[in-house]
């Protein structure tokens, strides 16, 4: 479940503003997303794992506040990163 280094690494390199930026908005929504995508597949097997369900709601729900703050403060940036991950909005 856990995004690997090599992974992680590629997408900041992708969306971040460097090579080392793994705190901006953007960067932690494409992890995220990541997680999340993840997450859904495990589900579709396991359908009784509630536990990971609850998560996969707390990832949604953080993706979802990190989302609404990118859109307040940097529209451009929103529009992008909304493309980029094949995001409904």
């Amino acid at each position: 479940m856990a995004v690997s280094k090599e992974t992680k690494a590629k997408l900041v390199k992708e969306f971040g503003k460097s090579d080392k930026d793994c705190g901006s908005t953007e960067v932690q929504i494409a992890i995220l997303t990541h997680e999340i995508n993840d997450l859904t597949e495990h589900l579709k097997v396991h359908k009784h794992d509630y536990h990971s369900n609850r998560g996969l709601l707390m990832k949604v729900g953080k993706r979802r506040k990190l989302l609404a703050y990118l859109k307040e403060n940097d529209v451009v940036s929103y529009r992008n990163v909304i493309s980029k991950l094949n995001l409904r909005k």
